[in-house]
């Protein structure tokens, strides 16, 4: 652990945070302003598997460089859980079996180009680096709505609303899901109403 109060450093030291990285399984990202946060790039550098507490702070965020099957990189903690004094965060890691972690830590390892930008001057030109991902995703998107295009059809046709977006890419289909409480809305009159609850097809 690092001291972080007040009058320590330790929490601004690069190099010391890394270094805790490197000699810990796992690396707890609570959200914080926002459900990202830095560190959860920081932790996998390091070898160090992320423990979530919400989808948004990375699975539904990172959909183009981290993998759809977050069970064999990451841990999932649902935070209400948590806060509901319904489970320890420990007792939950300690479950984990030591050969899944070294699994899981592996996997983590496969990650580091994917969330790094490569130095141009680098040879790296067989891996893929997290700026190549981006725009290979993007330009595959835009050839898409090119083709939508020269058939006559709305270049966005057949795209979700933009709030149910990480339900069609993550699982393929929107409709009631039990991720739907973390998304709930709070600045429309039906509060209680998750943000892409009604289900529907989209063309392909």
């Amino acid at each position: 652990m690092l001291e972080c109060g007040i009058g320590r450093s330790d929490c601004h030291n690069p190099s010391r945070l890394m270094k805790m990285y490197r000699s810990s399984n796992f690396c707890l990202q609570p959200p914080g302003d926002s459900f990202t946060r830095r560190s959860t790039c920081d932790s996998i550098l390091a070898g160090c598997i992320p423990v979530f507490f919400h989808p948004g702070s990375a699975y539904v965020q990172y959909m183009w460089h981290l993998p759809k099957n977050y069970n064999k990189y990451s841990v999932f903690i649902p935070m209400q859980r948590v806060k509901a004094g319904n489970v320890s965060i420990e007792e939950e890691l300690m479950k984990i079996p030591a050969r899944r972690v070294i699994m899981m830590r592996e996997e983590v390892i496969k990650l580091i180009p994917k969330v790094i930008y490569a130095d141009p001057r680098s040879k790296l030109e067989t891996v893929e680096d997290a700026f190549d991902i981006t725009v290979k995703a993007v330009l595959n998107r835009v050839e898409k709505m090119r083709e939508r295009m020269l058939q006559g059809k709305d270049a966005m046709g057949g795209e979700p609303d933009e709030e149910v977006t990480w339900k069609y890419n993550m699982f393929g289909v929107i409709g009631n899901h039990d991720w739907d409480h973390f998304f709930l809305r709070t600045d429309v009159k039906d509060r209680n109403q998750p943000q892409g609850s009604m289900s529907r097809e989209i063309p392909l």
